[in-house]
């Protein structure tokens, strides 16, 4: 099997508000399989818009996104949907939980939308539920939680259905740094536990410090890329 998950070849996005922004410009990137990866850079240096390229949110003015071999491009918009909901874990910095659905409704939704049964789905969310810490918390609404376990119950949602490939948009930006710090190690030791490759999106020195590789973007370009700690045995 190819190591390799993700490919960019020169891509390029170019959004026209008014005037023409080139928010990825020829960008080329490999991310192997099993990686822990951190996008760095300033706000605007084109981070989130290469996360959703990857994950086909976002479709490139230029150039070509590969996932598991598999051109996005070829895609139509039922397959590309399909593809994130079996294939890539989303988590985004303001959890997008829905605050009508507890905890475990919350993260057996994503299997039931795949068309498992309420009962599969509901022991497979509990049992993600106790990885994340949060078994104690199966029946509260979202807004009966802190920002901390909400992320969790995010997390939880996102590797239900384990999925190769995690991406991660600032997932402590909402978060006091002790519990930003207990959610980066959360997800160094799931990444541990599954092997899924993860990308994050930060600007924060701290969560890059728990990730293998650290890439940093300038205006749509990758100016660093480099292997910032190995993983320990």
């Amino acid at each position: 099997m190819n190591d390799l998950i993700v490919r960019l070849e020169n891509v390029t996005k170019i959004y026209h508000t008014g005037e023409k922004v080139h928010a990825l410009d020829q960008l080329s990137l490999e991310i192997k399989r099993g990686e822990t990866v951190a996008l760095m850079g300033v706000s605007g240096s084109g981070k989130s818009t290469l996360l959703n390229l990857i994950c086909g949110l976002d479709v490139p003015t230029e150039g070509h996104i590969y996932f598991e071999g598999v051109d996005l491009s070829s895609l139509n918009d039922n397959e590309s949907t399909r593809l994130r909901r079996e294939k890539i874990g989303i988590i985004f910095q303001t959890f997008n939980l829905l605050p009508t659905l507890s905890a475990l409704e919350n993260v057996a939704l994503t299997l039931r939308l795949q068309g498992n049964s309420k009962k599969k789905s509901d022991a497979r969310a509990k049992e993600m539920l106790e990885c994340v810490g949060l078994s104690h918390r199966l029946s509260h609404l979202p807004d009966e939680m802190s920002g901390g376990e909400r992320q969790r119950i995010a997390i939880a949602r996102a590797l239900v259905f384990n999925p190769p490939l995690l991406l991660a948009d600032e997932p402590t930006g909402n978060l006091d740094s002790q519990t930003g710090e207990s959610i980066l190690e959360l997800l160094i030791n799931l990444h541990r536990q599954f092997g899924t490759t993860i990308v994050i999106v930060t600007h924060n020195e701290l969560a890059a410090a728990h990730c293998q590789r650290r890439i940093t973007m300038r205006d749509g370009r990758i100016v660093k890329d480099e292997v910032h700690r190995q993983e320990q045995p």
